[in-house]
C-alpha cells in the first residue's frame, strides 16, 4: 500500500510519510525507565496520540515493560456519577487493552469485576495487577481533558498520588510510570473542591515531572519525511531547503507541516509537468491552506472567541503590533500559549506565521465588519492595469482622499485609533478573489507593519507607520529598503499617519538608496 502524508488520527510508520520522532521518543522513554509520572500537554493535533502509539510500540519491544493504553475520549457520562461507577470503568478497559497481549492479566482483572465499590477497591486492585505482572507496568491514557471536569476522575488521580509516595512498599505498589497526554496540564488544574466553592488551583497531580520535551519538529527532523516521499514517489525535491521554508511558515507545528506537504503531494504536483517538488509548489501550498476551513483553525478561532481577554490580547498583538512581554505566569499569556497561539520568547509572539496570517484575516475582517456594513460609500474594487497588475499607487492615492473626506466627520475617534483596519478593509475588496494579503511585522520604534501583497503573479510591499520625525523616518526607509531586498523587489509603498494637528495630505515619490517607494500621509 502507497504511503501518503496524514493530517487525521494517528501516524503509522507503515502507512504515512512521518517526522523524525527518535530524539522526542528517546526522551520521553527515559522519563519513563527512571518511573515518572507526566502529562504531555499540547495543544489540539500537535502529535500526542501519535506519540503514545509509538511508545507503546517501543515499550513492547522493551524487556521487562508492560505499556497499558488507554484513552478516555467519549466515555459515557454515566461513568463519571460515582467512584466506584469510574473504578469499574477503568478495570474495564485495562481488562480489554490486555485481553490479546496479557490474556492471562486480563482475566485476572476480569475477575475482580463483581468486587469494585470505590477508589480503595480499585487501590488494591491495581497493587495486585502489579505483583501478578513479571514487567514493570506503564500506564497511558489519551485525551484526559475529556474527565477533568469530574470529581471521579480527581480522586482517582488522588489515589494514584498516594499510592505513588509510597510506591516502594508491598501494599502499595503501583504503575511504574504513568504518561497522560491532553491539551490541559493536570498538574495545574483549575477545579472546585465542592459544588459552589470558589474555584481553585487543586490539583492532585503534583507530583508530576515537568515535560521538557520538545514536541515541535524542527528542520533536521523535517528532512527525512521530504527525502522518504521524494524517493517513494520518484519526485526531486531539495529536502534541507524545503524542510526550513516549512519550519519558517509552522514554526513546526505538526498538523500544519503535514498539511502543507499533503496540500503539495496531492493537490500541485500531479496536475504539474514533471516530478519537482519546488519552492514555488511549497508557497501555492500555503496560499491554498490559508484559503481553507479546517477543524484546526476553527479551534484556533474558537478558543479566541471563547476567551475575551485572550481574543483582546491576541488583536493587541497582531492588528496594532502592541510589544507585551513575554510572562509564563500571567493568566492570559498562558492561555493563548496551551492553545498554541503564543510561543516563548522575551516578548509574547504568535506561534507561528500560518497561524498569524489566520488570525490577522480574521480579526480585522470581523472588527470592521460592522462599520462596513454602515457605511453609504461603495468602496472600489477594481484597480487592474490591462496587464493583470494592479495600481497599487492609485489604491494609495484614493486611500488618502477616503480618509481625508471620513476624518473630519464623526469617525475621527475610530480612524484615530484603527487607521491600520481602515486600510485592510479598504483593500479586500479590490484584491478579494485575485490575491492575497500578509502581515509581516517589523517591530521598532516606529511601530510599523508591512503587509505582503500577491495579486495575480505580481508581488507588492506596503509599510504602515506612524509619523514620528524625520530621523524616524530615515531609519524606517533603511528598514524598508531592506525588507525588499529580501522580498526581490525594486519598488515598495508607504502609508504614514500624521497627528491630527500636523496633517498634510501629501503624496511623494522617493528615491531611497536603489529603491523607489511611492508615500501617502494619511
Amino acid at each position: 500500500m502507497e504511503k501518503e502524508f496524514n493530517i487525521t488520527g494517528v501516524c503509522y510508520p507503515h502507512l504515512h510519510y512521518m517526522m523524525d520522532t527518535s530524539a522526542k521518543l528517546a526522551g520521553i522513554l527515559d522519563m519513563v525507565k527512571r518511573g515518572k509520572y507526566f502529562i504531555i500537554n499540547r495543544p489540539r493535533q500537535y502529535g500526542k496520540t501519535t506519540t503514545l502509539f509509538l511508545l507503546t510500540e517501543a515499550l513492547t519491544k522493551t524487556e521487562g515493560y508492560l505499556p497499558i493504553r488507554l484513552n478516555f475520549q467519549g466515555i459515557d457520562e454515566q461513568w463519571h456519577e460515582s467512584d466506584g461507577a469510574f473504578a469499574r470503568m477503568f478495570v474495564g478497559q485495562m481488562q480489554k487493552a490486555l485481553r490479546f497481549t496479557k490474556p492471562g492479566l486480563s482475566d485476572f482483572l476480569k475477575s475482580f469485576a463483581s468486587t469494585i465499590a470505590d477508589m480503595n477497591t480499585l487501590s488494591d486492585i491495581i497493587t495486585e495487577l502489579v505483583h501478578q505482572s513479571e514487567d514493570k507496568i506503564v500506564l497511558l491514557i489519551d485525551e484526559v481533558d475529556a474527565s477533568s471536569n469530574f470529581f471521579p476522575f480527581l480522586n482517582f488521580l488522588g489515589m494514584l498520588r498516594t499510592k505513588y509516595l509510597d510506591r516502594y512498599a508491598p501494599q502499595h505498589a503501583t504503575f511504574h510510570s504513568i504518561v497522560l497526554a491532553g491539551v490541559h496540564d493536570i498538574k495545574t488544574l483549575k477545579s472546585k473542591v465542592r459544588p459552589n466553592e470558589k474555584a481553585q488551583y487543586n490539583s492532585p497531580w503534583n507530583i508530576a515531572s515537568d515535560f521538557k520535551v520538545e514536541m515541535s519538529f524542527n528542520p533536521a527532523e523535517i528532512a527525512p519525511m521530504l527525502k522518504e516521499y521524494a524517493q517513494a514517489e520518484g519526485v526531486q525535491v531539495d529536502a534541507a531547503a524545503v524542510a526550513e521554508k516549512l519550519y519558517y511558515y509552522t514554526s513546526g507545528y505538526p498538523f500544519l507541516v503535514s498539511k502543507i506537504c499533503k496540500i503539495v503531494a496531492e493537490d500541485i504536483l500531479p496536475g504539474k509537468e514533471g516530478k519537482s517538488w519546488a519552492m514555488g509548489d511549497l508557497e501555492q501550498a500555503v496560499n491554498l491552506l490559508l484559503r481553507e476551513n479546517n477543524t484546526n483553525f476553527d479551534s484556533l478561532i474558537k478558543n479566541l472567541e471563547n476567551n475575551p481577554d485572550l481574543y483582546n490580547l491576541a488583536f493587541e498583538i497582531i492588528v496594532n503590533g502592541v510589544e507585551v512581554p513575554f510572562n509564563p505566569h500571567e493568566p492570559t499569556i498562558s492561555l493563548g500559549r496551551l492553545y498554541g497561539i503564543f510561543k516563548p520568547n522575551s516578548r509574547v509572539k504568535i506561534h507561528n506565521w500560518i497561524y498569524e496570517q489566520i488570525l490577522f484575516n480574521y480579526l480585522t475582517a470581523k472588527a470592521f465588519n460592522q462599520y462596513l456594513e454602515s457605511r453609504s460609500e461603495d468602496f472600489p474594487t477594481s484597480f487592474t492595469k490591462k496587464n493583470s497588475e494592479l495600481d497599487l499607487e492609485a489604491v494609495l492615492l484614493k486611500f488618502q482622499q477616503y480618509m481625508k473626506e471620513q476624518y473630519s466627520g464623526k469617525d475621527q475617534p475610530f480612524l484615530e485609533r484603527e487607521w491600520r483596519l481602515v486600510f485592510l478593509a479598504f483593500l479586500k475588496p479590490i484584491i478579494n478573489g485575485r490575491g492575497h494579503d500578509f502581515k509581516e511585522p517589523q517591530v521598532s520604534e516606529e511601530k510599523r507593519l508591512d503587509i505582503a501583497l500577491t495579486y495575480f503573479h505580481y508581488k507588492y510591499v506596503v509599510e504602515l507607520k506612524r509619523w514620528y520625525g524625520p530621523k524616524a523616518h530615515q531609519k524606517g526607509l533603511d528598514q524598508l529598503s531592506d525588507y525588499l531586498d529580501r522580498q526581490g523587489l525594486a519598488s515598495g509603498f508607504l502609508i504614514i499617519f500624521e497627528h491630527r494637528t500636523q496633517k498634510t495630505w501629501r503624496q511623494e515619490r522617493i528615491r531611497h538608496k536603489d529603491k523607489e517607494v511611492f508615500a501617502v500621509w494619511v
